[in-house]
């Protein structure tokens, strides 16, 4: 079964940084989308980021500037790198992938982001 892993949350100081990853167990082919989503206690879970197969990208208000998400299609691997962390970014951080083909659409476990003030 197909699965998406995730690593590199942890926790941080407010104004830390931290880089999450999240790579593909086998091949998914047809990903026309990879993008992270993320959940607070007691919140929605919310769009942060996405990038498109032609390296287009979107970022939630709340992170521009601040985020940065990238891919390395050599190693289908998609990564989130945040700087000047807040404890408002402290969720637990999901990517996914969209494809054409069904399923069409796979999700991470989940990595925790805590932000400490």
């Amino acid at each position: 079964q197909v699965q998406l892993v995730e690593s590199g949350g942890g926790l941080v100081q407010s104004g830390g940084s931290l880089r999450l990853s999240c790579t593909v167990s086998e091949p998914i082919f047809s990903i026309y989308v990879w993008g992270w989503y993320r959940q607070a206690p007691g919140k929605q879970r919310e769009l942060v980021a996405f990038i498109t197969d032609a390296l287009n990208t979107h970022y939630e208000d709340a992170v521009k500037g601040r985020f940065t998400i990238s891919r390395d299609s050599a190693k289908d691997t998609v990564f989130l790198d945040m700087k000047n962390l807040k404890p408002e970014d402290t969720a637990v951080y999901y990517c996914y992938v969209d494809r054409s083909q069904l399923p069409n659409r796979y999700w991470g476990q989940g990595t925790q982001v805590t932000v400490s003030s």
